[in-house]
């Protein structure tokens, strides 16, 4: 599987540019967290946990779908929310993270790959610098 560099990624998330001013980062856990930790240094956002889990670490599916594993601990009813993960492929999680999250004034996705609001690549899967 390719790696991008940890550069590489870095300098895309120096360029990106968010068109709204988000009240919350919330990261999905575990792969959003490192995005979010980097996206926080740049918008200055808190950043909120939501414990989602679908894959194992070699990315299989774990459950039959995702699956709240703790609960939720943050308001964010009539917030803008900037929902963070690390790689969107079947949506599948961000599709019930939205569904958690109902009652949000905005909800917007970022991911460092795959088709999402924000994203800073949309290509087939890479390793991340940051994952052992």
């Amino acid at each position: 599987m390719e790696q991008k560099t940890f550069s590489e990624i870095i300098k895309r998330f120096a360029d990106i540019q968010f068109n709204e001013n988000f009240d919350l980062i919330v990261a999905i856990a575990n792969g959003g967290i490192v995005p979010a930790g980097i996206i926080n240094q740049k918008l200055n956002t808190e950043v909120k946990i939501l414990h989602i889990n679908f894959r194992d670490d070699y990315q299989q599916p774990k459950y039959s779908t995702p699956k709240l594993v703790k609960h939720i601990d943050f308001e964010f009813q009539g917030k803008k929310i900037l929902l963070v993960d690390d790689r969107i492929k079947t949506g599948a999680t961000i599709d019930v993270a939205k569904k958690l999250l109902e009652g949000a004034k905005l909800i917007k996705t970022f991911a460092v790959n795959g088709n999402a609001d924000y994203a800073l690549y949309n290509e087939s899967c890479f390793r991340f610098p940051w994952r052992i």
